[in-house]
């Protein structure tokens, strides 16, 4: 999983100090736990790399490969001062959009899910639902009628 936090223009994105990304800058993510909701695991994994407090709102993004699955969702601003987790990552920022598009050490995965976070009006919502008596959500195009 991977959150597109976004305020005024500005974008929450990392330094990654390892692997193949090692010295690129990515948005927060990483992987689902065992037991562990999508939802959930994004919260998390933002807050561990960043300290940055975000709730994800829409699915943006899924890429498929033979390696794993990856689920981009956009998510909402709530608290917190952006800091490095001195692990993973060595640093953090809010980069205006328009850099992040251009620099050369933004991948273009990366530059792909911005964009998409910027059209995010379009991207799968939480459908509330009730099934065998139990709430739920499916994410899905909207549906409401009109606003």
């Amino acid at each position: 999983v991977c959150g597109i936090v976004e305020i005024d223009g500005k974008i929450l994105l990392v330094r990654h100090t390892y692997g193949v990304a090692k010295g690129r800058i990515l948005v927060p993510g990483g992987y689902v736990k065992e037991n562990e909701l999508p939802t959930n695991a994004i919260e998390r994994e933002i807050f561990e790399e960043t300290k940055i407090v975000a709730e994800p709102k829409n699915i943006i993004g899924i890429r498929f490969n033979d390696k794993d699955w990856y689920v981009a969702f956009s998510a909402e601003y709530v608290s917190g001062e952006a800091a490095s987790d001195g692990d993973e990552n060595d640093a953090v920022v809010w980069m205006d959009i328009s850099e992040a598009l251009e620099r050369e050490d933004v991948p273009g995965l990366t530059k792909t899910l911005i964009q998409c976070a910027l059209k995010e009006a379009e991207g799968f919502r939480p459908l509330p639902y009730v099934s065998r008596n139990r709430p739920g959500f499916l994410y899905g195009i909207d549906i409401s009628e009109g606003e």
